[in-house]
């Protein structure tokens, strides 16, 4: 059954006209990029000793006392999602499938794996933000800043899950304390980059709607649905000749009224987009 399924998702992206990916966390998971188990343990033993962490997803919002011990931790977590894990396979086989079409990709992934694997930015959304960015923890002015030197600085000279006082990121506007670029409150900094990307999204939807458009959901949860899967859901259901897929390992299915234009195969997305390659080559 899954072969069949797979020979007409290779199908439906043949022909066609434009195709607009959607990719959530179960994607970079799918590619190696796990927030618990091994991965977890290995990287931040003092951690879970000192705090009890039980992996990198929950320990994201541990109500740290103080910086120093806040950036102890965000300083590896940043480290090991942004800079240390090297462009997933999955990611490269998708910019090959894609290659030659009208394509765009809107993702609530902060690891970067797009932008490393070669998808120009002009064709990316990242709605939630970036690890390699810092803000204003208040939002008072509307810059992001990179912070890959510093997060080096901060893993290499932490000590007792601490880092120096001096290495503490402060905003150079208000003073205040900075925080990673994610969505977690009102403050997310939505800067010129993110309102270009936006429009970009926008305007390949105002485009290519009344074209063949095909909607490819890559591991998205039900975490922020509203995003990805609920839009995606709808413009299925309001355009004529879109079709909608969905790829996801145990979480791939469509309502009913969009059920006879959908594709919905629960399997390893790797795995996946690994075949549809060969079958579109």
């Amino acid at each position: 059954m899954d072969n069949i399924k797979l020979n007409k998702i290779a199908e439906y992206i043949q022909n066609a006209d434009a195709i607009v990916i959607g990719a959530g966390a179960g994607l970079s998971a799918s590619a190696g990029l796990l927030y618990s188990g091994k991965r977890f343990t290995d990287n931040f033993n003092e951690f879970i000793d000192k705090y009890g962490m039980q992996d990198m997803y929950s320990s994201g919002f541990y109500p740290f006392e103080t910086e120093e011990e806040k950036w102890a931790y965000w300083s590896k977590h940043i480290y090991l999602n942004r800079y240390e894990f090297p462009v997933g396979k999955v990611y490269k086989d998708l910019l090959d499938i894609v290659s030659g079409k009208e394509y765009f990709v809107i993702t609530t992934n902060v690891d970067h794996q797009f932008y490393k694997a070669g998808f120009p930015k002009e064709r990316v959304f990242a709605t939630q933000g970036d690890y390699g960015l810092l803000q204003c923890a208040h939002g008072c002015h509307k810059k992001l800043y990179d912070n890959e030197a510093l997060v080096y600085e901060m893993i290499e000279k932490q000590k007792d899950c601490k880092i120096p006082s001096e290495l503490v990121p402060k905003c150079p506007v208000c003073g205040g304390n900075m925080e990673v670029n994610l969505r977690c409150d009102e403050y997310f900094v939505e800067d010129e980059e993110w309102d270009n990307s936006l429009a970009n999204y926008e305007k390949f939807i105002e485009e290519n709607q009344n074209k063949n458009i095909v909607f490819i959901e890559l591991g998205v949860g039900m975490n922020t649905p509203a995003i990805i899967k609920y839009q995606f859901w709808r413009m299925t259901n309001k355009l004529k000749d879109a079709e909608y897929i969905c790829i996801n390992l145990n979480e791939a299915y469509a309502p009913g009224a969009i059920m006879n234009k959908s594709i919905c195969i629960n399997i390893d997305i790797s795995e996946a987009v690994n075949d549809l390659k060969k079958l579109i080559k």
